[in-house]
């Protein structure tokens, strides 16, 4: 009898220690998602269906991976504010396009979008060191061109995108002007156990049990909540209360890390908004915050207009 029990003790504990394994060693598959299930991996359509005037940007990162993008324009000669969109983590920029040009309509701003490394016509795979060079490569060519007021450039990410563009805001306070974060998660650590209850015992952030003996192996832990506070440019956080994939309570806690060291910083959510459709659900709510926010925080450049009318 003792025997047989040992045996099943051993070989429950050989497949928890196997599965453990596999989920470490295929993390990054779990984490990115480029490719919708049932979708390929190319852009369905690009901004030119919508009728918007767009120009393809090819980056090199610093790690010399080639990545993709498109800086759109709400008209030739915009002068408002610079959107640097991170997207969420599931499918391309092209998934993006119909919020996008709400966007440009109602903020009256341009917007760039960046392909990470591994999604829609970039090169490489996708992980937490990549995708932060990559996210560093779009901010540099923005701060580098002549036909924009390069002092108003925010950084909007939404889901995965806000946890890029906490790290992007927070490592260039001299390039960004102010941060936009919707349905955030404090950190992949604590989303892993959201995710995967089973795993909250061994892999958790700061603030959850158990024992955490696999943070170490975690390779994009994405650890938004010790980043936030570090951010010293004005940031708003748009949050969706119906949001079926990352807890809204997530968002609050991002919240109340970011307000105890930044003043600067507004929290506002959306009774019916979900993980995917809080800007359509928020309605005209959700694009009278953010425009209110980059008014106060962003605001005209005189100085840059004067500049642009003696080019003129």
């Amino acid at each position: 009898m003792v025997s047989y029990v040992s045996l099943l003790l051993y070989g429950v504990g050989g497949i928890v220690v196997a599965g453990m394994a596999l989920l470490v060693a295929f993390q990054e598959r779990l984490v990115y998602v480029p490719v919708l299930p049932g979708l390929t991996k190319s852009y369905p359509i690009t901004p030119a269906r919508l009728r918007l005037m767009y120009e393809d940007v090819w980056l090199t990162s610093s790690d010399g991976v080639r990545l993709h993008s498109w800086f759109i324009k709400l008209f030739p000669d915009c002068r408002g504010p610079t959107i640097l969109f991170f997207q969420e983590n599931a499918g391309n920029i092209a998934h993006r396009l119909e919020m996008v040009r709400i966007m440009l309509q109602r903020l009256q701003c341009n917007v760039f979008m960046l392909s990470y490394r591994g999604y829609g016509a970039s090169d490489g795979y996708p992980s937490q060191h990549g995708i932060t060079k990559d996210a560093q490569a779009a901010l540099d060519h923005l701060a580098q061109r002549t036909d924009i007021d390069t002092s108003r450039i925010v950084v909007f990410g939404r889901s995965l995108g806000g946890a890029v563009g906490a790290v992007l805001a927070k490592n260039n306070p001299d390039k960004v002007a102010a941060l936009i974060l919707e349905n955030t998660f404090t950190s992949i650590l604590d989303m892993a156990g959201v995710l995967l209850p089973f795993l909250k015992w061994f892999i958790g952030g700061s603030g959850s049990k158990g024992l955490k003996v696999l943070n170490c192996l975690v390779r994009s832990p994405w650890s938004t909540i010790d980043i936030i506070g570090q951010v010293r440019q004005p940031i708003l956080l748009l949050s969706g209360l119906h949001d079926e994939m990352v807890p809204p309570s997530h968002m609050q806690m991002l919240y109340a890390k970011a307000a105890s060291h930044n003043k600067q910083c507004i929290f506002v959510e959306f009774p019916t908004g979900m993980h995917m459709d809080t800007w359509l659900a928020g309605g005209d709510h959700y694009w009278r915050t953010i425009k209110q926010f980059m008014d106060q925080n962003v605001p005209e450049n005189k100085e840059y207009d004067s500049h642009q009318n003696d080019r003129d």
